[in-house]
């Protein structure tokens, strides 16, 4: 029994030295490689039309590296409002989208807009992209339907 346990003490001994004695990861090369850009980089501003919402939205998008994040903003959104005479109020209509997604290749691609709202509800929609002359064309293609034109800025 006690060389077996000796036996045993002696192989842990081995394996931990031998697992200290690694060789060390190789040092990198030069100059790191840099990453991939795309002709969209950059900042992008614009408002939409009110489309069938009387609703224009204010759009500032970052493109860097092909991934967009960004956001717009309804300035016509109000918050809650006393209700004196006791009824049902209205609801509430998103006032900030967020918004992400990916350069296509193709110059058209696909954004995600997700309402900032509170409480149970939960509102998504899709905005389709277009590279045109100088901008951008955003266009939703659900819910109101609004379109804006966006500069570099």
């Amino acid at each position: 029994m006690k060389k077996l346990l000796v036996l045993l003490l002696v192989a842990g001994a081995a394996t931990s030295a031998s697992a200290q004695t690694r060789a060390p990861a190789p040092a990198p090369s030069g100059t790191p490689t840099p990453a991939p850009t795309s002709p969209l980089d950059g900042q992008w501003r614009g408002t939409s039309d009110g489309g069938s919402c009387n609703a224009p939205l204010d759009y500032v998008l970052t493109i860097e590296n092909g991934f967009v994040d960004g956001s717009s903003y309804d300035t016509t959104a109000r918050g809650p409002v006393p209700n004196p005479n006791r009824s049902a109020p209205p609801a509430p209509t998103p006032g900030l989208w967020q918004i992400h997604g990916v350069v296509g290749k193709t110059g058209s691609f696909t954004l995600i807009a997700v309402a900032s709202v509170r409480g149970t509800t939960h509102r998504q929609g899709k905005l389709a992209v277009r590279s045109e002359g100088g901008g951008l064309v955003v266009s939703e293609t659900g819910g109101c339907r609004r379109t804006a034109r966006l500069t570099r800025g």
